[in-house]
């Protein structure tokens, strides 16, 4: 495939830059739009569209959220959001209704961080949110939908997030499953899954993602 458009959301997040800054480099990408809320800091590329907007009113734009591949890396923390409400608002509304206006505009590739433990029946507010997510997504019948499912997400944030700090140390000699997995592996796996388009649903767990990100041969089969 060439001749591709990729649009992301959250590119000023740590997972959301790493993709940012591989969908710009990978020839097969011609256009790379970023949905932000704030001006990107990053130098200006040949290639990149950047799209400030509030994402209380996607609609308004809607028309403009027109691209092949989607990657959607928004999320906050209950800490950072100030309530429960205000973190369902950016970890499940706004993911949702970027996925429903992107569907319908012709998106063939929906790709979204998730977390280790996303279930609709998890007795942890997170864990249920994250959940009902992926079945919401999973419902809109999407061509090809990839699900990463990373334990804590490693690398160097914009602001200090201490417990998850704390939480990448104590992990780090944990089984696989729960092991810290880098930025930069998810944001990989995302891109090289998206370039294979692969029909239906695939599920990424934590402990595969690195491996998902070095192409097929170490991608798992679609669930």
């Amino acid at each position: 495939m060439t001749g591709l458009t990729a649009l992301v959301a959250g590119a000023t997040g740590l997972v959301g830059g790493e993709c940012l800054r591989r969908l710009l480099s990978e020839p097969r990408y011609t256009k790379v739009i970023a949905v932000t809320r704030r001006e990107l800091e990053a130098a200006r590329h040949r290639k990149l569209e950047q799209l400030v907007v509030d994402f209380d009113r996607l609609d308004a734009v809607a028309e403009r959220l027109r691209a092949h591949h989607v990657f959607c890396a928004l999320g906050t923390t209950i800490a950072k959001a100030g309530s429960q409400a205000r973190f369902r608002l950016v970890d499940h509304d706004y993911p949702l209704r970027l996925a429903a206006i992107t569907r319908d505009r012709g998106s063939r590739h929906f790709s979204i961080v998730s977390a280790l433990g996303a279930s609709r029946s998890s007795p942890f507010f997170y864990s249920r949110v994250k959940g009902e997510v992926e079945a919401v997504l999973t419902a809109m019948d999407w061509p090809s939908l990839a699900i990463l499912r990373p334990s804590v997400i490693a690398g160097e944030r914009g602001e200090s997030r201490p417990l998850e700090r704390l939480g990448e140390r104590l992990l780090r000699l944990a089984p696989a499953s729960w092991r810290p997995v880098a930025a930069g592996d998810i944001a990989a796996a995302m891109v090289a899954v998206a370039l294979q388009e692969p029909p239906g649903v695939t599920v990424i767990e934590s402990r595969d993602i690195a491996a998902a990100g070095r192409g097929p041969a170490g991608r798992p089969a679609p669930r």
